[in-house]
């Protein structure tokens, strides 16, 4: 309370209106596999192609960056969802820590002008596959430059960088050089330097330097040895599945890369098996997220019904697509992958363009040429009930997504945009409701936990995401005494109940038509 201690006016803004509660995103993916550069075993904000190429390729002679792996279905996932109307994803890179460790290129430590011997400043690839890098140090340019300050030049290829009068020191008028690299070079990274002394004698000695590539620098990139426990990952060491438990933005999880490791033998059917039950617990036990499966390669209709059969998965947080499709590969040529990383872009195109409630299916395939397998209808008919969602090829209307269910036996549960829609308002409850923890647990308080998530679901409402002609039809909000009683509220809780009725798939649509005896007017 506020004291009032001696005669005037008092102004006080009082924050007792609505707290809106904003929808948070639905269309978030997260991958995980094999990639040819970049950071090992830790998720990594992706906002485009291009961001991925730079983060996760490695550069090749003339400088271009290959973000291909051979053998391996990442990067192609990855262009998918992007192509396919992805916005952002993160994407874990899988590889053995110890392995990157023995492979990592020798610094180049570039000599200062006190003492040849003593290093003044190291650099390093910014991949362990590039070729020599050649490294120049210059004479500050300008009139008057700074004390210790130098031009830096980079080259490789046909990519040069050039960063003018840097130097190791920090303060007003001078660029450090170790900040000023590393914010912008595509090629290099500057280690801090060690050497001590004043500016002028720790600026490296002009020269002409060599960073030398590494012994696996002129090799192609190859899929690492890894086993099941890589792709797992542990949440302590934020690597594989598990480690994207600090993705709370994440929504969609794909790992398109475990079947390029059973194609390689790295892995069994057991450990795909396992792999992908480690992916649906994972998002069983975030709660708001779906695993998108992929087949086994090279199944025929009803060898992927067997497959079905064989791993029985039951969950309400997982789909499964079949079968794989072709696409253009690096060199123009088509290639059979995965279809997990354009499903995800389609689920996040359909959220933007109809809402996450609206089933992301009967959408075309973009970047598709053709399904590895054909499927009939009648074929659909044996794999539709079992939850194995087909994309097919359908004459004057392209590749399209032909179903929208998860892998759940329970029927309430059957529809990927129903599953996906309590997510999306789970989480935005959750987090728009915040300030209600540690508040008065009285009337006052469950008048405004309904006033604000009323508002809020009948905005979901008003979008076309629950059945009913009227609010009230639609959804409820209870939060009284009569589930708050003297027992509930002294154990600290609050409780709320919410009821929803979601919209579902018009998944079987029957026209009955009937002949008539037409009467005169």
């Amino acid at each position: 309370m506020a004291e009032y201690l001696s005669p005037g006016i008092y102004m006080e803004e009082v924050n007792s209106g609505p707290r809106p509660i904003e929808g948070v995103g639905t269309a978030m993916a997260a991958f995980v596999g094999f990639a040819p550069g970049g950071p090992v075993n830790k998720p990594v904000l992706i906002t485009n192609w291009s961001q991925y190429v730079e983060t996760f390729g490695v550069a090749e002679n003339g400088g271009k960056r290959n973000p291909h792996v051979k053998g391996a279905y990442l990067s192609h996932a990855v262009y998918g969802y992007f192509l396919n109307g992805g916005g952002r994803c993160y994407v874990t890179a899988v590889g053995d820590p110890k392995a990157a460790a023995a492979q990592a290129p020798t610094p180049l430590q570039l000599p200062s002008k006190a003492s040849k011997s003593v290093a003044s400043l190291s650099l390093l690839p910014k991949d362990a596959h590039a070729g020599d890098i050649e490294v120049e140090v210059k004479p500050p340019s300008g009139d008057q430059p700074a004390d210790g300050t130098f031009t830096l030049r980079v080259k490789l290829g046909t990519v040069e960088e050039t960063y003018d009068n840097v130097s190791l020191g920090k303060g007003r008028g001078t660029k450090n050089v170790v900040e000023t690299v590393n914010q912008t070079s595509k090629l290099v990274t500057v280690l801090e330097a060690q050497a001590t002394g004043t500016l002028a004698e720790r600026a490296p000695e002009v020269g002409t330097y060599t960073l030398k590539q590494t012994k696996l620098a002129k090799a192609a990139p190859a899929l690492p040895a890894v086993q099941a426990k890589n792709f797992r990952g542990e949440v302590a060491e934020r690597s594989g599945i598990a480690g994207l438990e600090v993705a709370e933005d994440a929504t969609m999880l794909c790992c398109p890369d475990l079947m390029s490791a059973y194609e390689a033998g790295l892995i069994d059917r057991e450990g795909v098996k396992g792999i992908q039950t480690a992916m649906i617990n994972h998002c069983e036990q975030m709660g708001d997220r779906m695993a998108i499966i992929d087949p086994l390669p090279g199944l025929s209709p009803q060898e992927v019904k067997s497959w079905r059969k064989e791993t029985n998965y039951d969950s309400k947080f997982a789909a499964l697509y079949y079968p794989w499709i072709k696409v253009a590969g690096p060199d123009g040529q088509p290639i059979s992958i995965p279809p997990c990383g354009h499903m995800a872009g389609i689920y996040a195109r359909s959220d933007n363009e109809r809402g996450v409630h609206k089933a992301p299916a009967n959408e075309v395939v973009r970047g598709a040429l053709e399904t590895a397998s054909q499927v009939t209808k009648g074929e659909q008919d044996t794999l539709n009930p079992d939850g194995v969602n087909c994309i097919r090829s359908f004459s004057g209307q392209g590749i399209r997504v032909w179903g929208a269910r998860t892998l759940s036996g329970d029927a309430a549960w059957r529809y990927i945009n129903v599953r996906r829609l309590f997510n999306y308002v789970e989480k935005s409850i959750e987090r728009g409701t915040q300030w209600v923890v540690f508040e008065p647990n009285d009337a006052d308080l469950w008048a405004r936990v309904r006033r604000d998530v009323g508002a809020f679901l009948t905005g979901v409402w008003r979008d076309g995401a629950l059945f009913g002609l009227t609010a009230p039809e639609a959804f409820f909000v209870k939060c009284d005494e009569e589930i708050n009683p003297p027992d509930v509220r002294d154990r600290g809780q609050l409780i709320i109940e919410i009821g929803l009725a979601p919209v579902k798939p018009a998944e079987f649509v029957i026209f009955r038509l009937s002949q008539f005896a037409g009467g005169g007017a």
